[in-house]
Order: structure tokens, then C-alpha cells, then sequence
């Protein structure tokens, strides 16, 4: 019985401490320096981007959404300039 739960501790604790998914690294800016978020918005769906959701993900703003071919997107964006960090692109 020892080595059973010996064993789903040591499962859960390498499940734990296992690395997340990579975010984005967006550089870090005072707030008051970000694009306003309507602003962003707008300019991401002027370049043909349909956002579905639209959230701050650390320094980053990031959005689900689709391109012009109607492909699903996952883009982070540097939320002063707003140019693409990473993006992830349905296949």
C-alpha cells in the first residue's frame, strides 16, 4: 500500500512541476503605454482577423479568433506596439 501511494505522489508531482505550454513573451510596458484595448481591437480586425475572444495574458494581448481564410487563430500581441509575438495557426 506504501508503494501505491508513493507512487501516485510522485505521478502528481511530476504532473505538477511539469512545464506549461510556452506563452508568449511580450515585453513589459507601463499600462499607460499599452494600446487601448477598443484601439487594438480595431486594428486586428482591420487586418481581416475575426475575434471571437480578446484577453490580456500577462504583458501580451492575445485573441482566438479566425483569419481571412477562416482558419482558427491564436495570436499574442505585444500590447504597446502591437505587433505579433506568437501565433498558432489552424492547420
Amino acid at each position: 500500500m506504501k508503494k501505491f501511494i508513493f507512487a501516485v505522489a510522485l505521478s502528481l508531482f511530476a504532473f505538477v512541476s511539469a512545464p506549461a505550454f510556452a506563452k508568449a513573451n511580450c515585453k513589459a510596458y507601463p499600462k499607460s503605454e499599452w494600446m487601448s484595448e477598443a484601439d487594438a481591437k480595431a486594428k486586428i480586425e482591420a487586418q481581416g482577423y475575426t475575434i471571437s475572444k480578446f484577453k490580456v495574458d500577462g504583458n501580451c494581448y492575445e485573441i482566438y479568433g479566425r483569419n481571412k481564410a477562416g482558419k482558427k487563430v491564436e495570436i499574442y500581441y505585444d500590447a504597446k506596439t502591437l505587433e505579433p509575438v506568437k501565433s498558432e495557426i489552424e492547420k
